[in-house]
C-alpha cells in the first residue's frame, strides 16, 4: 500500500490500482445466452408486474 505523510503528519494511504485492460467483444454463443436471460428478466418482471397488479 502506497502512503505519504503530508507536513502535519497525517497519513494519506491509497490503494493499489489494478492493472487495466481491454475488454473481448462476446462470442456469439454468449450473445445468445445474453438474449436469452433477458427474454427471462422480462418475463419475470412482467408477470410479477401482472400479479401485483391482479391483486391490488
Amino acid at each position: 500500500m502506497y502512503t505519504t505523510t503530508d507536513e502535519t503528519g497525517r497519513l494519506n494511504n491509497y490503494a493499489t490500482e489494478p492493472p487495466v485492460y481491454f475488454s473481448t467483444f462476446p462470442s456469439p454463443e454468449q450473445q445468445r445466452r445474453y438474449v436469452i436471460q433477458g427474454g427471462l428478466a422480462m418475463l419475470l418482471v412482467c408477470s410479477v408486474l401482472l400479479v401485483a397488479l391482479y391483486v391490488s
